[in-house]
This record gives structure tokens, sequence and C-alpha cells, in this order.
């Protein structure tokens, strides 16, 4: 494995799209550090995801350890635990990439769009972050049991407010088999969020085994 890669913290990467990423990245040949919060839990998933790989590169930590020891850190939770989450690793991810996962599903009626006060779970991360993190909103569209299959055929929006950390993000995405886009500054997750309800909605009413999306036309050099 090449030095120059990052290290990834995956927080909450004992819940099922977490550990699917945490799986496709440590396959790829990234040092992965699975995050929940007790540290038991993250240590038997990761040793979990070695056994499965043949690997012995998986770490598993509690959450603030995690996100301390890695260099992009890497938000898969549900939207009610995203800000206790955020409070507990402020300090942490200061000058690092954040990668926010969260969608603002609100049960039982998570095939409607219901977005936060802030405008997005995005947004929200960046205003309780600030400035000199820098978070980018990706992955809210892709199937948690095909990153786990690694049966994955569809493209990930990628937004953030800083076009070189939307650009290794991407690496990321396409490390994990799936086409990234730059799709815009932060302001610019709403959609990708608010296009979850819609897919589970589809997902329900034609019988679909997670729906995604494809982005058609083909980009000139």
């Amino acid at each position: 494995m090449s030095d120059s890669r990052p290290s990834l913290a995956v927080l909450g990467g004992t819940g099922d799209l977490g550990n699917g990423l945490a799986l496709q990245w440590a396959k790829a040949g990234y040092q992965v550090i699975i995050g929940s919060r007790g540290e038991e839990k993250a240590v038997n998933s990761a040793n979990e995801l070695n056994k499965k790989l043949g690997l012995d590169t998986v770490r598993g930590m509690a959450n603030p350890d995690a996100a301390a020891a890695a260099d992009i850190v890497v938000l898969t939770v549900p939207f009610a635990t995203q800000e206790p989450i955020l409070e507990v690793v402020k300090d942490a991810v200061q000058g690092k990439i954040f990668i926010d996962v969260t969608v603002p599903l609100m049960p039982p009626k998570v095939a409607r769009v219901q977005m936060p006060q802030e405008g997005s779970a995005g947004i929200k991360a960046q205003n309780y972050l600030g400035d000199e993190v820098r978070v980018v909103s990706a992955f809210q569209n892709v199937a948690a049991d095909h990153l786990q299959s690694g049966h994955v055929n569809c493209d990930v929006l990628v937004t953030g407010n800083n076009a070189d950390a939307r650009e290794e993000v991407i690496t990321l995405v396409e490390a994990a088999g799936l086409k990234g886009w730059h799709a815009g500054p932060i302001a610019n997750s709403v959609v990708a969020e608010a296009l979850t309800s819609v897919l589970i909605h589809m997902n329900k009413r034609y019988k679909i085994d997670g729906a995604g999306i494809k982005i058609t036309g083909e980009p000139k050099a």
C-alpha cells in the first residue's frame, strides 16, 4: 500500500452502510479504523472484517479515538445520532476532511422528504464543526447491502465548499467501486439527502432492491 494514501476512520462503522464502506476501502488497500460508541464493539467489527478479507490492517476504536487517529473521518450514522457524535469528535477533526453520509430520515415516514432547519445534514455538520474542517457530503444514495456484497452500480453526488477536498473524496468513491461527481458546494447536499427518501419510496413502490442514481452524458476533457 502506498504511504501517500490517507487513513480512514468510519464512525458508525459497525452499522450496515459504514461497514460496507469500510469493507470496500480495506479491500482496496486503505488503512481503515472502525469507530463506534463502544471500543469493544468496534474491535469486534474490525476483527470480523479482517477475517473476511484475510487482513490484519483494520482496527477498531471508540469514535473520538478513531477520529483523532485518522487522516479522513467518515460519519455513517442515523440523523438522530449525528449531533452527539459531532460534539465528541469536533476537536479531533479540525484541519481534516470530514465526509458526512448522514440522511435526515425521520421515522416512521422515511419515504417523505423532511429536511432539518439548517437545510441539510451536510450544512449542519459544516456549521457545527467550523471552517477549519472541510466537510464533504457523499454516499447518501448507495444501498448498504450492495456495498456489503460488492455489487455496486450507481453514481455518487459529492458536495462540499472545498473543491480539492471533493476531489479527494471522489478518489475514495472510485476506490469503493462507484462513480463520483463534483456536485457543487455543501448547500447542494440537500439534493442527495432528499433524494434518499424518494429512492426509498421507489424501492417500496416498484419492488426495487436498492435503487440508485446514474448520471447520463459524457464529460468533455
